[in-house]
């Protein structure tokens, strides 16, 4: 499979490195510094696109692969208020989007026992639940893609919990403590506190290998496929 990168920063780097282990093709690498020089016939190289960019860059770039009927990718988060937008154009142009907050098989297992669990709680209003997500220095985002998917699938379950915010602490609000640090690849963490005992669930990444693998077996599933998918379609 001939691969376009979107974005060759670490994790761009990580992709490269796990595509090439099995057994796919690099063909493009996409960046601020060459992205003007891409033309249609560049993409068509390709078999599919992973993008992992900016959240101030993706929406064109998710927006030229349509154009170009390159299958896409996308693992940038921070776009999704234009995501009906996006939906749309994806429709229109009878194309492909794999999207995802997180890629990594282990924190989709845990967005299950997140919702599990707060289904078990909704009905012991003793426990006030909140989230700590902490990310590296460098990442533009906050909350991350993941606390959010989190955060709603919480407030979908629990019924005492109507939004979130990481400023407001009130009994309706989940508060998130968003936290950025060092080279963190990413920690969340779901707290269920009361005055008898707490009960948390925590999701920790070492490194980026799984996120990487797990867009890679993305790009994977997608080719030849046309409409819209996420990790569900995958586990």
């Amino acid at each position: 499979m001939n691969i376009a990168l979107f974005g060759y920063g670490k994790m761009g780097k990580e992709i490269e490195d796990i595509a090439l282990q099995r057994n796919h093709t690099i063909v493009l690498k996409i960046t601020n510094q060459n992205k003007h020089l891409i033309t249609e016939v560049d993409l068509q190289k390709a078999d599919v696109a992973i993008e992992f960019s900016t959240p101030q860059t993706v929406l064109t770039n998710i927006e030229t692969c349509f154009n170009a009927n390159l299958p896409i990718v996308v693992g940038t988060t921070g776009w999704y208020d234009n995501f009906e937008e996006i939906k749309k154009h994806c429709s229109a142009k009878n194309a492909s989007l794999f999207y995802a907050t997180n890629f990594s098989l282990g924190v989709n297992l845990f967005f299950k026992v997140n919702t599990y669990l707060a289904h078990l709680m909704n009905k012991y209003n003793d426990y006030n639940v909140s989230m700590e997500e902490i990310h590296h220095i460098h990442k533009l985002d906050k909350p991350s893609g993941t606390a959010i998917t989190l955060a709603n699938q919480i407030i979908d379950k629990i019924e005492r919990k109507t939004n979130f915010s990481t400023e407001i602490q009130s009994p309706e609000t989940l508060y998130i403590k968003d936290i950025r640090q060092g080279e963190v690849p990413g920690t969340h963490i779901i707290k269920y506190q009361s005055l008898i005992d707490d009960i948390e669930i925590m999701h920790k990444a070492h490194n980026r290998k799984g996120f990487a693998l797990g867009a890679v077996i993305a790009a994977e599933f997608l080719q030849h496929k046309k409409g819209i998918y996420t990790m569900s379609d995958i586990i």
